[in-house]
């Protein structure tokens, strides 16, 4: 019966070796400029989704009367604007979370939100006061993530 040697603890396999060089080395390979687009895309989603956090946080402060005087509190507002206020607060940050994990469906309520802030104040200046302000900010949003989409949807070839 043949001898066994002893295995050397620190000894690799070459195979083994190979497998984890491979890994290593496409792990840290430099992306091309290939998806430029789509990671400018997904950066934008990630602003947006702080932003939509914020916002829907804020909404939630109104709610509960952490921002604002008396005058101000939730209890004291007409229905249109309680129901409006709910609304955003929990829509905004469903759409917080979709836009950071960069879904489809996260884009799809982002962008509900954004058209739903705009009929709102276009529509129902009675309800937040009509402020253009917002609906241009909403339009520029708007247009940002359909360019940023448009260019990234042209980088993948069909």
């Amino acid at each position: 019966m043949p001898e066994s040697k002893p295995r050397d603890v620190g000894a690799r396999e070459p195979a083994r070796d190979l497998g984890l060089s491979d890994a290593a080395i496409s792990a840290g390979r430099i992306e091309s400029d290939e998806n430029v687009w789509t990671r400018r895309l997904v950066l934008f989603l990630r602003v947006m989704a702080a932003v939509s956090m914020l916002q829907g946080l804020y909404h939630w402060a109104q709610v509960t009367g952490f921002v604002g005087t008396e005058d101000d509190a939730f209890e004291a507002q007409s229905m249109a604007w309680q129901s409006a206020t709910i609304y955003f607060a929990v829509i905004e940050l469903v759409s917080a979370v979709g836009l950071w994990l960069a879904t489809p469906w996260g884009a799809v309520v982002w962008l509900t939100t954004v058209v739903s802030m705009a009929v709102i104040e276009l529509m129902f200046p009675t309800i937040y006061g009509g402020n253009l302000i917002v609906v241009g900010f909403q339009a520029a949003f708007l247009a940002a993530y359909l360019a940023l989409a448009w260019m990234a949807a042209r980088e993948r070839p069909p």
